[in-house]
Parts: structure tokens; sequence; C-alpha cells
């Protein structure tokens, strides 16, 4: 059995959560989330809790059974807490500003980057050289934020872009001056 997938998702005072078949809906305080499963997995809702049973034990059913109580818990942790990532710039005259809802990028080229943000997230500029990227879909607060990187990544000689506030990036040697 799914070590994961056994584990009842526990719902916290002032979470509504409604299942449809194979549809879930989670309000919190933070907002809401809805999400579509695999049809094989049935999800059930028992005094307080969240249960995910599968119907045999097939390695791909073993497989979505981790996988839809893990993304469950996560929706719930989402409405009640949220999640963030942190970004940092680095660089001479690599800045970020927030305009209304668009972040925008100087990184180096002819031209600053302007990011919308999508439904649902929020661009935090705390410092010029730091982004915080928040929301409620764990899912598109990871994607957001790797496409923000994707804009300059860091390069291994100097060490300049953008990376994420606890990424460490490998340096390289440079190249060794003429004798």
């Amino acid at each position: 059995m799914s070590r994961i997938g056994k584990k009842p998702i526990e719902i916290p005072k002032g979470v509504e959560v409604k299942i449809e078949g194979n549809i879930v809906t989670i309000k919190g305080p933070k907002g809401s989330i809805t999400k579509e499963f695999h049809k094989d997995m049935q999800i059930l809702q028992e005094d307080g809790k969240i249960i995910v049973k599968r119907p045999s034990d097939d390695k791909n059913h073993k497989a979505l059974h981790g996988l839809t109580r893990s993304l469950l818990a996560n929706m719930v942790n989402g409405v009640v807490n949220g999640y963030e990532k942190s970004l940092m710039l680095e660089g001479v005259g690599y800045r970020a500003s927030k305009q209304g809802n668009k972040l925008v990028l100087t990184v180096g080229f002819s031209h600053p980057v302007e990011i919308e943000a999508p439904k649902g997230i929020e661009f935090e500029v705390p410092a010029q050289n730091k982004i915080i990227v928040r929301g409620i879909d764990k899912e598109l607060v990871g994607i957001t934020a790797a496409n923000i990187r994707k804009v300059k990544e860091p390069e291994p000689y100097k060490g300049k872009g953008i990376r994420y506030e606890n990424e460490v990036v490998r340096r390289k040697v440079g190249k060794a001056g003429a004798k």
C-alpha cells in the first residue's frame, strides 16, 4: 500500500470541501481551488477528514493513490497558509520593480522584461534585488517562479542572473591568463 496515500487529510476549521465525483473544490480563508483528479481514484469525506481510496493494487493505481493524496493535501494547505517562493537578482544593475500586477525586470537586456501575474498569483518586491511570488496553488507558484528565473538563469562564471533565494550556483574557474 502507498504509505502517503493511506494517511487521511485533516480538514482545518474554516475550510469547506466539496466533492463531486472526481472534481474537488476546497474553499478557505485565502481563497478557493478546484481540481479534477483521475477517474479511478475514490475521494471521500468522513468526519472532518479527506480519505483517498484506490480500486486495485495495480502499479499505476498505487502511483495515483499517493499523488492524489499529496495534491489534495497541498490544496488544503494552500487555502489555509498559502505558498511563496523567493528569488534573488545577482548582478550589477540588475533590479526588479512592480507596476500594478506586472513585474518589471532590468537584467542586462536592451529592454526591460515585463511579466504579467497569472490569476491567483501576487508579486512582492521588498528590495530591488528580491522578488517574492505568492499564491494558494503550489503548482502555479512554482511554475511562475521558474518562468521568472528562466528570463536570466544564473551563469556559472560570475554567478549573475536570477536564482532562488536558497539556491547555490556551482561556479566554474575562468580562463587562465596567457604566459
